[in-house]
C-alpha cells in the first residue's frame, strides 16, 4: 500500500483522500461485490451435491 496523501483545506482539514488507480478500482471490485451478496441475501440455498446435479443435467459439467 502506498503512502496516503491526502488534500486539505485552508485549514489543514483532510477533505480528500488520494488514491492510485489500481487500489481505486480494487476498492470499487470489493464493493461491488459486496452489493451482489447483500441482493442475494434472501436466496434460497442448494447444497453441493444437488448444484452438480443441475449443473450435469444442463450439460454445464
Amino acid at each position: 500500500m502506498n503512502k496516503q496523501r491526502f488534500i486539505v483545506d485552508k485549514k489543514g482539514n483532510r477533505t480528500a483522500v488520494i488514491v492510485p488507480i489500481k487500489e481505486y478500482n480494487a476498492l470499487l471490485e470489493d464493493l461491488h461485490d459486496f452489493a451482489v451478496v447483500a441482493e442475494r441475501r434472501d436466496e434460497p440455498v442448494i447444497d453441493l451435491q444437488k448444484l452438480k446435479e443441475n449443473l450435469i443435467t444442463d450439460g454445464l459439467l
